[in-house]
C-alpha cells in the first residue's frame, strides 16, 4: 500500500489542478478572437461566464463535501441518479473530451516547437513525447504530478500576466494603435458572445478527482474552484486588454492564433518566442490535468463495476496506471492518425464540449435531488441561497447549448457529432448494466452510513425507506 502520508498534497496543488485545464491553447484562441469581436466590452461577456462557471463549482465544491472521494461525477450520481446517468454523464463529458482535447493539445505544442523553435521538426514527433513525459509522471504518484503542474500553471499565469503587463505599459518597444474603443460597441448584443466566453472558465471542477489526496478536501476543493476562476479572470482581462491595444480588432477576431499576434506585436521576435512558451506550458499542464483526473474517475468506475476491474489497477504509488496508460493510448492514437490535424477537430472538440454541459447540468440536479433525499446530511460547503443557483446555472447552460457557435452551419455539424458520441455512449452504458452489472438503470446507491452519521435517526429511517422503496 502506498503511504497515505506522502500521498497528500496542499491548496496550491488543488488551484494548479483548477487552472490547469482551463487554461489551454484552444482558450487562448478564444479569448483573442473574443476580445478582437467585442473589444473591451468582452469582459461584460467574461463575467457573464464566471457567475456561470461559480455556479457550477458550488455545485461541484458541495457534492465533494458530502462524498470527498476521487471518483468526482462517478460518485457523486450514483445516489442521485444511479450508475446509468453517471457513465453517460463521465463517458461523454470527461472521457469524450479529454480523447480530443489532449490529443489535439499536444498537437498544437508540435506545432509551436515547429514553428517558432525548430522549423524542421515534425509535430507529430514532439506530440508524441509530449504524450509519454505526461504519462509517466502521472505513473510516479501524486507528488510528481503535484510539483510539475504548480511549475507549468504559474510559469504560464504568470507569462499571461506580465505580457499584459508590458503591454499596457508600453514597455515592450511593440508600436500601439492610434485608436479608442467605445467601451460596449454591441450594446446587448454582448450577450451573444457568453457562450465563447464560457469556454474560458470550464473545467474548473477538475480538481475534484484530487479528493482522496488533499490535505483538507472539503476546505481546498470550494477555495481552489474560486481562486482559480478569480485568476483566470484577472490575467485574460489584462492579457486581452493588452491585445487590441496593438493589433486591430478584426484581425484578433478572425486569426487562428491571436495570441501569438498580439504577443508579436508588443514585443516582437522575443514576444513570439514568449508565448510559444506560454502555449507549451499550457500545453503541457492541460495533459498533466487530464491524465490525473480522466483515470481516477475510470478506476472509481471499475471499483463501481461500470468498466472492467483492470481500469482499478493500482501501482506501488497508488496510481491507477492502467487507466493512465489507456488515456495515454488514446491521445497518441488521435495524433500519429493525424486527425488533431485536421479542420474538423475544433468541431469535434465543441461537440464533447456539448456534452460537457449536459455533465454539468447533471451536477446541479445532483445537488437538487441529494438535497431532498438527504437534507440533513452534513455538508461541509453548501451553495447558498438554496437551489437558486442551481436552477439559475441549469438555465444558463441550456443557453450555451442552443448558441454553442455563432455559425448555424458549424452549430448543426456540431449537434450532429454530439448526437453521435451520445448515441455511442448510451447504448454502451445500457448493455454494460443490464448484461454486465444487471441492473437497473436508475437504481440509485444509498449514502455511506458514515456520511450520514450526523443526521437524526427519525431522518435515517426515512432515507432508508426512500431507498427501500426505489
Amino acid at each position: 500500500m502506498p503511504n497515505k502520508i506522502n500521498n497528500k498534497v496542499g491548496l496550491w496543488t488543488a488551484v494548479a489542478a483548477s487552472v490547469g485545464i482551463v487554461v489551454a491553447s484552444s482558450t487562448m484562441v478564444s479569448l483573442g478572437q473574443g476580445y478582437g469581436s467585442a473589444g473591451p466590452g468582452f469582459i461584460i461577456a467574461m463575467v457573464c461566464a464566471l457567475i456561470i462557471n461559480l455556479f457550477v463549482a458550488f455545485s461541484f465544491a458541495e457534492l465533494a463535501g458530502i462524498m470527498p472521494k476521487g471518483g468526482g461525477m462517478v460518485q457523486y450520481t450514483l445516489p442521485a441518479l444511479g450508475p446509468f446517468i453517471g457513465m453517460v454523464s463521465v463517458l461523454t463529458g470527461y472521457v469524450l473530451v479529454s480523447m480530443f482535447a489532449g490529443s489535439a493539445e499536444a498537437y498544437i505544442a508540435g506545432v509551436v516547437v515547429r514553428d517558432v523553435f525548430a522549423p524542421s521538426i515534425s509535430p507529430t514527433l514532439v506530440s508524441i513525447v509530449f504524450v509519454i513525459a505526461f504519462v509517466l509522471v502521472n505513473i510516479r504518484g501524486v507528488q510528481l504530478f503535484s510539483k510539475v503542474q504548480i511549475v507549468l500553471t504559474s510559469l504560464m499565469i504568470l507569462s499571461i500576466v506580465c505580457i499584459g503587463v508590458i503591454g499596457l505599459t508600453g514597455a515592450g518597444g511593440g508600436e500601439p494603435l492610434e485608436t479608442t474603443f467605445e467601451f460596449n460597441a454591441m450594446g446587448a448584443g454582448i450577450f451573444s458572445l457568453v457562450a465563447l466566453a464560457f469556454w474560458l472558465f470550464v473545467g474548473i471542477e477538475f480538481v475534484t478527482p484530487m479528493a482522496e489526496e488533499l490535505r483538507k478536501p472539503k476546505v481546498y476543493i470550494p477555495l481552489s474552484m474560486i481562486l482559480g476562476l478569480a485568476i483566470i479572470l484577472v490575467a485574460d482581462f489584462i492579457f486581452g486588454s493588452a491585445a487590441i491595444r496593438y493589433v486591430p480588432l478584426d484581425v484578433l477576431a478572425n486569426s487562428a492564433s491571436p495570441h501569438v499576434d498580439a504577443s508579436t506585436a508588443i514585443l516582437g521576435r522575443t514576444g513570439q518566442i514568449w508565448i510559444g512558451l506560454v502555449t507549451i506550458f499550457a500545453t503541457a499542464s492541460t495533459l498533466n490535468t487530464l491524465l490525473f483526473a480522466i483515470p481516477k474517475m475510470l478506476r472509481s468506475m471499475a471499483e463501481e463495476r461500470q468498466l472492467p476491474k483492470v481500469f482499478g489497477n493500482l501501482n506501488k504509488w497508488g496510481m491507477p496506471w492502467v487507466s493512465i496508460v489507456f488515456m495515454g493510448a488514446l491521445f497518441l492514437i488521435f495524433v500519429v492518425s493525424q486527425v488533431t490535424a485536421t479542420a474538423s477537430i475544433e468541431i469535434f472538440i465543441l461537440a464533447g464540449s456539448l456534452c460537457w454541459c449536459l455533465t454539468y447540468i447533471i451536477a446541479h440536479l445532483n445537488v437538487i435531488i441529494l438535497r431532498a433525499k438527504y437534507p440533513m446530511v452534513k455538508r461541509s460547503f453548501k451553495s447558498p441561497l438554496g437551489i437558486t443557483f442551481q436552477v439559475i446555472g441549469i438555465t444558463g447552460l441550456i443557453y450555451m447549448l442552443f448558441n454553442i457557435y455563432p455559425d448555424p452551419v458549424v452549430k448543426m455539424q456540431i449537434y450532429q457529432f454530439a448526437l453521435v458520441f451520445l448515441a455511442i455512449v448510451i447504448v454502451f452504458s445500457f448493455l454494460w448494466i443490464k448484461v454486465k452489472m444487471k441492473r437497473p438503470l436508475f437504481e440509485t446507491t444509498p449514502l455511506d452510513t458514515q456520511e450520514l452519521k450526523h443526521e437524526e435517526p427519525e431522518v435515517m429511517d426515512h432515507q432508508n425507506n426512500i431507498n427501500t422503496n426505489m
